[in-house]
């Protein structure tokens, strides 16, 4: 009986719900809650939070394995897309590798912070206007949705504080892999003079032209306002230079 249980479950994918399961088994409240908690005692499946669970394959051992850290990013909140560094590394745009799993929604969430199988996940809320630009890719046997890379690049210089740091998403901008055309539209529908101003000037180093937001602020805002606003004056892109660029000033 669990093992045609576990199937029926399966065939839809390696993680599941427990509203997902009494739809799937045609059960009622009560009888799905117990045979969840079969499946589980009997190593079969793997509580992830309260009601998501993932499926441990034949041969694994409980406890020891796990999914793929976005295909478990992916069940922790709805609307959702993988984003800033965490996209950012996996578009090849840095090589550092987060610690922890950024997940983006337009959702009201209680929790911000979780740890599934051992794991760190940090969701941001953002408002309906900036949430556009995910791709969706398959990993593991499901769709996962992931910002793509000219989205993700705007999204870092919107929360630099999610971005792992801004001397890689100027980087990202130099390697020549984004759509200029894209990344310019993007950081317009995103609304914010701020990241259309940090990326004007991170783009002058990969000699990338792009139009100035109309009019400017008189007054000047941090390129990473993560850390002290010290630092000289760039007066075209009214930015306060409070990091070292030296290393993008480098690959000029």
């Amino acid at each position: 009986m669990g093992i045609k249980l576990l199937e029926m479950l399966a065939s839809k994918g390696p993680t599941f719900t427990t509203a997902e399961a009494r739809k799937t088994w045609g059960t009622n409240d009560g009888v799905t809650r117990v045979l969840v908690s079969r499946l589980a005692k009997s190593g079969w499946i793997e509580r992830l939070e309260k009601g998501k669970y993932m499926i441990i394959p034949l041969g694994a051992e409980k406890g020891k394995f796990t999914l793929h850290e976005f295909v478990l990013g992916s069940l922790l909140v709805q609307p959702y897309a993988i984003a800033y560094w965490s996209a950012l590394h996996h578009h090849g745009l840095t090589d550092q590798i987060p610690a922890t799993v950024f997940v983006q929604t337009t959702a009201r969430t209680r929790r911000r912070d979780h740890l599934v199988t051992g794991l760190h996940f940090w969701v941001v809320r953002i408002s309906g206007r900036k949430f556009f630009g995910e791709k969706r890719e398959r990993l593991e046997g499901k769709e996962v949705f992931i910002t793509d890379p000219e989205k993700t690049v705007i999204d870092c210089l919107d929360k630099v504080r999610y971005s792992g740091g801004l001397v890689d998403v100027g980087l990202a901008v130099q390697t020549g892999k984004l759509d200029t055309g894209k990344l310019t539209d993007y950081a317009v529908r995103n609304g914010s003079s701020a990241v259309l101003r940090r990326l004007g000037y991170l783009c002058r180093f990969a000699g990338i032209e792009i139009p100035r937001p109309k009019p400017v602020s008189g007054s000047y805002i941090p390129l990473d306002p993560t850390i002290p606003w010290v630092g000289k004056k760039d007066p075209k892109w009214r930015v306060i230079i409070n990091m070292d660029i030296r290393e993008l000033e480098g690959k000029q």
